[in-house]
């Protein structure tokens, strides 16, 4: 973006250090939420016994960094599942407390991206409200699917899925391989069938909801103190919507963690774009330093910290000191 547009690093610096800090703070703050509400469905789902809250918290912060570096943000929930099935948990609880985080995120997600595509069509921006929703809708009804179908009958992965396989690796690692998703898939189901519908688990995923609204509203709240930096008008409600639209665009599967897509969801939505000819006008848009400079401080950033927790968890293990030979003695 520096090389296309005409954004300069002088230009990122004008925001200021407070706001830039302020900005990064409000993000770090957004994925601790999601570090408690993914302890707390441990603590509500599985028990006590897992691991500490803070091992927890470092592989959801480990999880976020995959999520964060592939397209449509998906693969933080296999490092989450590997983390708690090395703690003892079994393939399908483990599935099912990374499903409902996923859920969570689905359904505050989408429910917020069709508020900003509604909102943005009552105020005229018609490209940029239907594009909101319709990205929305799908990723809506396909989870929402998985969780009624889930409760009702077993997931398997389809049959050609071994045939494919076999491509790859040998017949007896793809069958073996092959059974232990289906396996995990029926735990999975099993779990949901326990909880779907029950009080107690609509109160726990309740509450999980309630932690994922407030980790999108200091989202929010991460790009609202970096407008006010250059004396914008940008109230609290835009900038919630913007970053939620930020958000809902960059989960399409066109680059490594939305980059360059989360920053079009988020000029078009304050801008109020509503065609294509409008596109051109992204490279002249006074407020893109501001766009970039928030894109840095709540994604390139915290992605360090991420990292650091990713390899904390992959080599932070105890191994046994060799014995000294000063030590060893002769039988």
């Amino acid at each position: 973006m520096f090389v296309f547009t005409p954004v300069s690093l002088h230009d990122i610096f004008s925001v200021g250090l407070l706001p830039f800090l302020l900005s990064f703070l409000a993000t770090m703050v957004k994925i601790f939420l999601q570090a408690i509400r993914f302890y707390y469905f441990i603590r509500k789902f599985i028990g006590n016994h897992v691991s500490s809250f803070w091992k927890i918290a470092f592989a959801r912060l480990a999880g976020e960094f995959v999520t964060q570096t592939t397209p449509s943000y998906i693969g933080g929930e296999l490092v989450r599942i590997a983390f708690l099935t090395k703690n003892n948990v079994s393939a399908g609880k483990a599935a099912w407390v990374t499903t409902m985080e996923i859920i969570a995120d689905v359904f505050v997600g989408t429910i917020l991206a069709f508020i900003a595509g509604f909102n943005a069509l009552l105020d005229g921006a018609t490209f940029i409200g239907i594009l909101l929703i319709l990205i929305a809708l799908p990723t809506f009804g396909f989870w929402f699917f998985i969780l009624i179908y889930s409760s009702k009958k077993n997931i398997r992965l389809p049959s050609f899925t071994l045939k494919l396989s076999k491509k790859f690796i040998s017949e007896e690692k793809a069958i073996r391989g092959i059974n232990s998703v289906n396996k995990a898939l029926d735990d999975l189901c099993m779990m949901s069938r326990e909880n779907f519908g029950s009080f107690e688990s609509v109160r726990v995923f309740s509450i999980g909801i309630a932690i994922t609204l407030l980790a999108f509203f200091f989202h929010g709240l991460s790009f609202l103190v970096l407008t006010h930096s250059i004396g914008s008008h940008i109230d609290l409600f835009v900038s919630f919507m913007a970053t939620s639209s930020s958000t809902i665009l960059g989960t399409l599967p066109v680059t490594i963690g939305g980059s360059g897509l989360a920053e079009l969801g988020l000029w078009s939505y304050i801008n109020h774009l509503n065609d294509f000819s409008q596109f051109g006008h992204i490279l002249t848009d006074s407020q893109l330093n501001v766009i970039i400079a928030w894109r840095i401080a709540s994604y390139h950033i915290p992605l360090i910290i991420m990292w650091i927790a990713l390899m904390k968890l992959a080599i932070g293990k105890s191994y046994s000191k060799p014995t000294s030979p000063s030590k060893i003695t002769d039988n």
